[in-house]
């Protein structure tokens, strides 16, 4: 009958190191649908909860919350965490780990700037691309995951060394052209 405590109530096997529980216990699963519901849910709420009217564009709490400067962006990078927690008790490798805390990061950073930051993450939805790669991995598909992630970090490491060699190159012209400038006639 539903509502009846059983007998007997086993918690737990207590066994040495390195010995098998004799019983049919199922390990709990970090693919488990149900634990992903919490990621899922907060992706809607913080980067997909309102369609804008007469289009299929749709923004959630995380650019609206980011026009309160500090509050906004702490709420909002607040759940943004519980889906990287999520992400860890799932068993995510550490290179992905780093990279959905590198999208959550970016999307913070757009909050730094007025006006512009919140159009910068409704478009960006960082949450909702950490919940795509924590349900991929979740599906099973870890090598595809792995391999966009170093295809994202070699993207990302050429990126920054354009970046370093043109502010290189920017400063040794305007070494150059203040020797021009400075130099006796």
């Amino acid at each position: 009958m539903r509502g009846e405590l059983p007998d007997e109530i086993v918690i737990d096997d207590i066994l040495p190191p390195g010995q098998k529980s004799s019983a049919n216990h199922r390990p709990t699963s970090a693919k488990a649908p149900a634990e992903s519901e919490v990621a899922r849910i907060l992706a809607r709420w913080l980067d997909n909860w309102l369609r804008i009217p007469g289009t299929d564009f749709k923004i959630g709490l995380d650019p609206i919350l980011s026009f309160f400067p500090g509050i906004g962006s702490t709420v909002a990078s607040g759940g943004g965490i519980i889906i990287l927690i999520e992400a860890i008790r799932s068993g995510i490798s550490l290179p992905v780990l780093i990279r959905m805390g590198g999208n959550l990061l970016l999307n913070t950073l757009f909050d730094f700037v007025p006006f512009l930051g919140p159009v910068a993450s409704a478009f960006f939805k960082s949450n909702h691309r950490n919940l795509k790669l924590l349900q991929t991995w979740q599906a099973g598909h870890q090598q595809v995951v792995k391999q966009s992630t170093t295809r994202f970090f070699a993207i990302a490491g050429l990126f920054v060394l354009l970046l370093v060699g043109m502010l290189t190159g920017l400063f040794f012209f305007y070494v150059w052209l203040l020797r021009e400038l400075m130099s006796p006639a």
